[in-house]
């Protein structure tokens, strides 16, 4: 199978939204990323947590898409927080220069 998949399962628990996400953020599946933050700032949470210790790749598109989203929910008085962020996804951050715009939240590091 070579359509690329990504899972999200959402949480609203009291002010914060968790959206476990599984799978790959790229071209493919980042229009269904947005739509679901997008629906869930219909009613903004204080938070909304993108859990991404699932995402076992993330490309350009991807990454805008995070971008545009933490600012969208920036505007809507709500903060992005990313969790369990990968080694890998980290590093494309850094490389890109898009960590710094990101609030990223890793409470768990790996060894």
């Amino acid at each position: 199978m070579d359509r690329a998949e990504l899972s999200i399962t959402l949480h609203r628990t009291g002010d914060e939204v968790v959206l476990r996400l599984a799978g790959e953020i790229d071209m493919l599946t980042a229009t269904q990323l947005s739509t679901v933050v997008n629906e869930a700032l219909v009613d903004p949470p204080a938070r909304i947590i993108l859990d991404l210790g699932g995402v076992t790749f993330c490309d350009s598109q991807g990454l805008g898409t995070l971008v545009v989203l933490s600012r969208k929910t920036r505007h809507a008085q709500s903060l992005l927080v990313l969790t369990n962020v990968g080694d890998f996804l980290l590093r494309v951050l850094d490389i890109t220069g898009l960590r710094s715009a990101l609030m990223i939240r890793n409470d768990t590091p790996t060894p």
